[in-house]
């Protein structure tokens, strides 16, 4: 049965009349599509609380008050503070397998669905206002950091899950139904979640589970650096791997051989794809799990914070008929967002783009994408000689890591297709000597190269507690400057603060190295000429190196002097 409009809810109950609603949609339109019936109380037409009862008729449930009800312990702790600030929600009661909680937003349908696959309830929604909902999750959780060590050291005293964790975890014969049981257990999937959901909310890349003789280790990597959580016990190391492997359906009986696997979740209305590595270790199971969070990546090349200049000459560069444009750097650096960034710009109806990577990052409409997979034969190599056939404009191919995927690119590019792709090499010039190493002729990497792009990234500076610094003697000397270079210009580092969680840093900032092919460039390479005479050359020419770029960045107080000397080599 279809709803009842809102609009017309909060008519029939005299909240508001036909101009008034009138007054609220074009307020709504003029602000990109906020709730109308937040729209209402802010234009004061009528109150929080009067918005739940409507919403709760609409929907055809309960409007609740949050402030006066008691609400029992053991259904508070059925949530994590991190999980009530993400959805907005309060755990109410439990009954049998029903599980209540209270909502500001009941329209918003998928709260319910993924608060099920977390915690394994069915879930009912009731209504209650948002400065209720604000003020009861202020009131019923503590900070995050306590919740997690409240948790661990409830788990640290669980008897029965000790005893659990040691007969499941005890080598022989497995007894896969005591495992599933294990994994399944309330106290380890609220463990598991509340580490999932810290790591999403924190804009963390990877979540490291990491078995050791005498403790089992969390660590998130957020801003390209690894920050270690309270360590769960030791003996649920066994229960949590095994959890991550129900979740990510791979063959919880198998201990002794690497898996890879992939969970699919969508959290606070957007997918998000971990992908799930597990690796036996001397102590149990390592797990890393790498989080690919779409909703918070923004393919925009104006938005990836590159000097106006080189995105210009990018761009250019991109839209040429034909050649290859090669980004380099190490893992973690950026090279795929600056790739889909470009191919998002280049994504028209007039052109046919196809990319293979392994594994596929980002889902782009428009864009045909083909996975790797090595187990079939679907090699890079093999991928690119089909995509040949498949009439394309423009390629990326994910990493050319063989001679045979490089000479099949510089084949592609000479039969009138761009070709993207990625390599692992420090700069820009030192590409040259990869691809020359892996096999490829010099006047091939003359013919078909167009541009390199070498990228790094560095911690931006916490903006809210920014403060200027005199470097000490050892950094000047890193960056080899002297006291007399440093008329006019500033240093500036984080001190740290409840925004950044003490660290300074919030965000990052890419660097970027852009050297174009020209005539003197080509010369060079059919001369066989080195990596440092081709950096001297782009230099002469204009080319702006990873360092200086860095540079640009520490006097601009984007990023400190201690980031740029981490991720950037001196210059020759």
């Amino acid at each position: 049965m279809a709803l009842k409009r809102l609009g017309q809810i909060l008519i029939d109950l005299g909240l508001i009349d036909e101009q008034q609603l009138a007054v609220m949609l074009d307020e709504q339109s003029s602000r990109g599509g906020e709730p109308i019936g937040k729209v209402g109380v802010s234009l004061g037409f009528f109150s929080d609380e009067q918005l739940g009862e409507a919403l709760a008729e609409q929907w055809s449930t309960t409007f609740v008050t949050l402030y006066d009800r008691d609400i029992p312990l053991d259904v508070v702790r059925l949530i994590s503070e991190p999980m009530a600030q993400l959805y907005r929600v309060i755990p109410l009661s439990l009954e049998g397998n029903r599980l209540t909680i209270a909502s500001a937003d009941p329209q918003k349908i998928q709260i319910a669905d993924e608060l099920r696959t977390f915690l394994g309830y069915d879930i009912h929604v009731v209504v209650a206002t948002e400065p209720e909902i604000q003020k009861t999750i202020e009131k019923l959780f503590s900070s995050e950091t306590e919740s997690v060590e409240s948790l661990v050291d409830d788990l640290e005293h669980d008897g029965d899950l000790a005893a659990a964790a040691a007969k499941a975890g005890r080598d022989g014969p497995t007894d896969l139904t005591s495992i599933e049981a294990l994994a399944e257990s309330a106290p380890v999937r609220k463990l598991l979640n509340m580490v999932l959901l810290l790591a999403i909310r924190d804009g963390a890349s990877d979540i490291h589970f990491e078995p050791f003789e005498h403790e089992f280790r969390i660590r998130l990597k957020a801003d390209g650096v690894l920050q270690e959580m309270v360590p769960p016990p030791k003996h649920l190391a066994f229960a949590i791997t095994t959890r991550i492997k129900v979740m990510a359906n791979l063959d919880i009986a198998e201990r002794r051989m690497p898996q890879d696997g992939r969970i699919e979740l969508n959290v606070g209305g957007h997918p998000v794809d971990l992908r799930v590595s597990v690796l036996p270790t001397l102590f149990g199971e390592s797990v890393v799990m790498r989080v690919l969070d779409r909703g918070v990546v923004s393919l925009d090349l104006d938005k990836l914070g590159m000097d106006e200049a080189i995105k210009r000459k990018f761009r250019e560069v991109m839209i040429r008929p034909n050649g290859i444009i090669l980004v380099t750097g190490p893992t973690g650096s950026g090279k795929t967002t600056t790739l889909y960034s470009a191919l998002s710009e280049l994504n028209t109806v007039d052109d046919k783009l196809i990319t293979t990577e392994d594994p596929i990052e980002y889902d782009i409409d428009g864009i045909v994408q083909v996975p790797i997979d090595n187990e079939l034969g679907n090699s890079f190599a093999a991928i690119l000689r089909a995509i040949l056939r498949q009439d394309p404009d423009r390629i990326l191919v994910g990493e050319i890591r063989d001679v045979e995927t490089a000479e099949i690119a510089v084949q592609a590019s000479l039969t009138g297709h761009m070709v993207f792709s990625t390599l692992h090499t420090n700069d820009a010039p030192s590409t040259v000597t990869r691809l020359r190493d892996m096999g490829v002729p010099p006047f091939l990497i003359t013919a078909t190269v167009e541009a390199i792009l070498a990228q790094r990234l560095v911690r931006r500076i916490c903006a809210n507690c920014r403060e200027e610094i005199f470097p000490g003697p050892d950094v000047l000397a890193d960056l080899e400057l002297t006291t007399d270079q440093l008329e006019g210009k500033k240093f500036y580092r984080g001190k740290g603060c409840d925004k950044c969680n003490r660290t300074g840093y919030k965000g990052r900032l890419g660097l970027y190295e852009f050297m174009i092919m020209n005539d003197d460039l080509r010369d060079m390479i059919m001369r066989n000429a080195s990596t440092e005479d081709l950096r001297e050359k782009a230099r002469s020419q204009g080319m702006i190196t990873l360092r200086d770029s860095g540079m640009l960045g520490i006097f601009g107080g984007l990023t400190t002097a201690d980031e740029v000397i981490r991720e950037t080599i001196l210059d020759a």
